[in-house]
């Protein structure tokens, strides 16, 4: 694993952990005035519910992904529901990707921007995300074309657009993400695929995925190749020097999780858990 934070002095909001046969990796949003709202933070949060996760992950008890979610985001709701005006759009939330290696086979969960590559032995890689929230944001953002930065106008739309955008979170016809309410777990993309064929699977934060789009560093064969020369922390390095003195977005968190040898075992098989670099 690696992770980079995007502004120096200010917290990571991204989180990436595993346990035998299981990671996770989430990617806290930090909307402006959080702080206003939840005295504990994106990075609190995206900590907090990682570490629930793999609390339940580890347990190994056969419980799908989307139900071990919806009960990590409860628990955590009930932590800080008394303090904190959790119900608020802007109050901490964070996309969240899973995969679990079990008896045979890779399940795996994604909510909101994060997203998945399956090295698959001779195919290629597959790329999964969950693209609502993107589709979301090209939608909301529309009517910023053509007004120029900087001026009044190109203010008052660039608002109205991030309101319209936080109206659609958690909503049907718009995009999910972990937040306060348990049921968006039940939105997430999921699906499930034999351990057989496969080489690895890895994680990127939106943060990370900008090594190919928008930065155009590479493709995701690319991504596989450099994850196999010089694992995660390749990749984030390539990221950095990509934004370093271009026209670039503002930097953001950036994390990966590499996943490896999943043919030697996995829990509720035979002895030697699937390995994280």
């Amino acid at each position: 694993m690696a992770t980079s934070a995007g502004t120096s002095g200010r917290p990571n909001e991204d989180f990436a952990g595993a346990v035998p046969g299981a990671a996770v990796l989430l990617d806290g949003a930090g909307i402006p005035g959080t702080e206003a709202i939840c005295a504990h933070g994106v990075a609190w949060y995206t900590h907090r519910l990682g570490g629930a996760l793999l609390g339940r992950l580890s347990r190994d008890d056969g419980r799908d992904l989307a139900t071990i979610l919806a009960a990590a985001i409860g628990e955590l709701a009930a932590e800080h529901r008394g303090t904190c005006d959790i119900a608020d759009p802007g109050s901490p939330q964070a996309t969240v990707a899973i995969v679990r290696a079990r008896r045979g086979r890779l399940d795996h969960l994604l909510l909101a921007d994060s997203f998945l590559v399956l090295d698959q032995a001779g195919g290629g890689p597959r790329v999964v995300t969950d693209g609502r929230e993107a589709a979301a944001r090209r939608a909301c953002s529309a009517p910023l074309a053509g007004l120029p930065e900087g001026t009044p106008e190109y203010e008052r739309v660039r608002a109205a657009c991030s309101q319209a955008l936080r109206a659609r979170r958690n909503r049907p016809g718009g995009y999910w993400i972990a937040k306060d309410d348990p049921h968006a777990a039940e939105e997430a993309v999921t699906g499930s695929r034999p351990l057989h064929g496969l080489a690895g699977v890895a994680l990127l934060s939106n943060g990370a995925s900008r090594i190919v789009s928008p930065y155009g560093v590479t493709d995701w064969p690319g991504v596989l190749a450099l994850l196999a020369a010089g694992g995660p922390e390749e990749v984030v390095r390539r990221v950095r020097h990509a934004e370093a003195g271009s026209a670039a977005p503002v930097p953001d968190d950036a994390t990966v999780v590499h996943c490896t040898d999943l043919a030697r075992g996995t829990p509720g098989d035979a002895p030697g858990p699937a390995s994280a670099r």
